[in-house]
């Protein structure tokens, strides 16, 4: 039985990066004109999110999406959410509407065909380096100004699979701050239990996400970041919590 489910794990696994390739490749002269110029991101963005979908759907991830209050068309966000999985780009871009552009480790810029357009089209920062830091806020805010949103996942990394929530950095909530953006909490409840980075795991099933109250931060002051940043992590742990029970 064991060595049934090892097979099953690696075909599932194989079919995933093909999965990730082949809309690319199909796409790729459209995906290629759409990163030309930064004013046409948002056509990019509608290929992006067909690729995601394409993705979820063919690895058998269909989702459900549970709202505490609607994003508005047209409006910038701080979107923020526990990261446990690769679907986790995947998952984002298929529930948001609203174009946004991920701030994200560099290192995923290696990856085959994915890494072309990652690297064309993210905010790439080295957290090694505090000048890369500081050139995020600076693209931020040449992307805010052209009517995007932010994606970060602000544990800054994929915990270990056995920390439920790891702590949270404080870029996404610096940024929100002083760019005054509303900060919106995404719960990713399933996406580790059914495709983590343990190579050997993985299955069909559904992914639920809940998107909750949003936190406003017009006119907070500098040190509201520390708040804000302890109460967007408990809304999302409380969450993953309930799981458990």
């Amino acid at each position: 039985m064991r060595t049934v489910k090892i097979i099953f794990w690696t075909l599932y696994r194989v079919w995933f990066y093909i999965l990730m390739a082949i809309p690319i490749i199909v796409m790729f002269p459209f995906l290629f004109i759409s990163i030309l110029s930064e004013k046409w991101y948002p056509y990019f963005f509608i290929m992006a999110r067909i690729w995601a979908k394409c993705i979820l759907f063919g690895m058998g991830f269909p989702t459900k999406v549970t709202f505490d209050q609607e994003i508005e068309e047209g409006k910038s966000y701080m979107f923020v959410a526990n990261h446990t999985s690769m679907t986790d780009i995947m998952l984002m871009l298929s529930i948001v509407k609203n174009p946004f552009v991920f701030v994200g480790k560099k290192e995923l810029s290696k990856i085959p065909l994915f890494g072309f357009f990652y690297k064309r089209t993210c905010i790439l920062v080295d957290r090694s380096s505090s000048k890369s830091r500081m050139e995020v806020f600076n693209r931020a805010q040449t992307r805010i100004n052209q009517g995007l949103s932010i994606c970060i996942f602000p544990e800054g990394g994929v915990p270990d699979e056995s920390v439920l929530l790891d702590d949270f950095k404080d870029g996404a909530f610096r940024l929100a701050l002083e760019h005054e953006l509303p900060i919106v909490p995404m719960t990713f409840h399933d996406n580790k239990r059914l495709f983590s980075y343990t190579f050997f795991s993985g299955s069909p099933g559904l992914m639920r996400v809940k998107v909750h109250r949003f936190f406003e931060t017009k006119n907070q002051n500098p040190e509201y970041k520390k708040v804000v940043k302890e109460e967007v992590r408990n809304v999302i742990l409380a969450e993953l919590q309930n799981d458990l029970k």
